[in-house]
């Protein structure tokens, strides 16, 4: 069978590191197994083996392959739902454990960035940009939530101001926070299954796990081998399949799409972000937007349901790009991809058990470049005896979408077909 390969996408051009790493073929144990080579299992893995564990990843296709080497490569904290909706929901305790980690995972991520000299573009801040003046207002709320966690790297912007940083007419202010930022996503997922790879991991590529035995020792089953350990770790999020049918009724993959400009002039990048921060609006259906490292525009938006791949992904981009930068008419698109993040009912992240010593954090619902860091940590923090913070994002309701397999999937882009028109309209 044919090794799989990246998608077509501007990062799997610009990969730094393109060794393959072995397939398994032969029966091996160790400590813990992870399912999955992307960022909850890459930072897992870091985590533990800081901690002396002989760990083990198994991926089914290239390290990187899912949503933490497609996605928009943006720092974004806290969760797709804040923290007023969940203490509102569940309670001040649990708002405020989820508060007190909401700003972790960026750190985690800057610390692997400097412990291990990864090379991924990593550039500093990042800004809620506001469409309507409700927006802003909302804009206003999330700092002074955030300010009350803690979080005080922040700054309004009015109109004019967002127009110092956004080369576009579309946006009445903003919100900066100094502590987001931008960076090449599979770069730094390469970057720490290196980092991985050097305190004793070990990684094998197009290893599809096909089964999991559960027991005293969990086993892992492959095409060509399997593994056994002591615990095992899922985090294969929107790419896992059925392998885990308890999961899979909890979430649904949902994908977002990209598309890549040419290198762009020296003027025309200092025209559309002069500081060269990156952007995401405050829609529901978001566009988000960055300049690569190499100086092109990176322009993301739209949501399709089911992890359907749309077949004209420029046509999707484009119109949204060219009405926030319509400078850009006739510029050439280099690149154009997909990539699945998995969305829950709550819109919050699912952590959890199954038995005493399979674990598994999924669901970051658009949020997941720094929960899926977060996650590393937690779950690091429980093998090793502290489960409190862990137990937190556990304790959160885990719901499966109404409909079942046969009508979450319309149901939900329902829902978000409303809220799109009501932010079209203003309301």
């Amino acid at each position: 069978m044919a090794a799989v390969s990246h998608t077509t996408s501007f990062y799997a051009a610009s990969a730094l590191d393109k060794t393959q790493r072995p397939q398994l073929t032969q029966d091996i144990s160790c400590d813990i197994c992870i399912i999955g080579a992307g960022f909850t299992g890459l930072s897992s893995a870091i985590h533990l083996a800081e901690k002396g564990f002989k760990v083990v990843i198994l991926e089914g296709s290239r390290i990187g392959f899912g949503a933490s080497g497609r996605n928009g490569g943006q720092i974004v904290h806290s969760y797709s739902r804040d923290m007023d909706f969940i203490e509102k929901h569940f309670g001040k305790q649990t708002g405020d454990g989820m508060g007190a980690m909401a700003f972790e995972g960026a750190k985690v991520l800057r610390r692997f960035v400097s412990d291990y000299n990864i090379d991924c573009d990593l550039k500093p801040g990042g800004i809620f940009a506001a469409c309507t003046t409700k927006q802003l207002d909302e804009m206003a709320s999330k700092k002074a939530l955030w300010e009350s966690y803690g979080h005080t790297e922040l700054e309004l912007f009015s109109e004019s101001e967002i127009k110092q940083h956004i080369g576009s007419e579309r946006y009445v202010g903003g919100l900066f926070d100094k502590s987001g930022g931008h960076f090449h996503p599979l770069n730094l997922a390469l970057g720490e299954a290196a980092a991985f790879e050097s305190l004793g991991g070990q990684i094998f590529e197009d290893s599809k796990v096909e089964k999991v035995i559960e027991g005293a020792k969990p086993k892992l089953i492959t095409a060509n081998g399997s593994v056994t350990c002591d615990y095992t770790i899922v985090a294969g999020n929107a790419y896992l399949g059925d392998l885990i049918p308890k999961l899979e009724a909890k979430a649904i993959p949902c994908g977002t799409q990209i598309v890549t400009t040419a290198p762009l002039s020296k003027a025309q990048q200092k025209d559309l972000l002069p500081t060269d921060h990156c952007v995401e609006d405050c829609n529901y259906l978001l566009d988000y937007f960055r300049l690569s490292g190499d100086g092109r525009l990176i322009y993301g938006g739209g949501v399709t349901y089911g992890a359907r791949e749309p077949s004209k992904i420029e046509s999707m981009i484009t119109p949204n790009m060219l009405k926030t930068f319509p400078q850009l008419k006739g510029v050439q698109i280099d690149h154009a991809w997909t990539g699945n993040f998995l969305l829950t009912l709550m819109r919050l992240p699912q952590f959890g058990r199954i038995g005493s010593n399979i674990y598994y954090m999924q669901g970051y619902s658009g949020h997941g470049v720094t929960s899926s860091h977060l996650a590393g940590k937690l779950v690091s923090e429980i093998i090793t005896g502290q489960a409190e913070r862990f137990d937190v994002m556990a304790s959160l309701p885990q719901y499966p979408f109404p409909g079942g397999k046969l009508l979450r999937v319309p149901y939900t882009a329902m829902g978000a077909w409303f809220y799109n028109v009501r932010d079209k309209l203003g309301l």
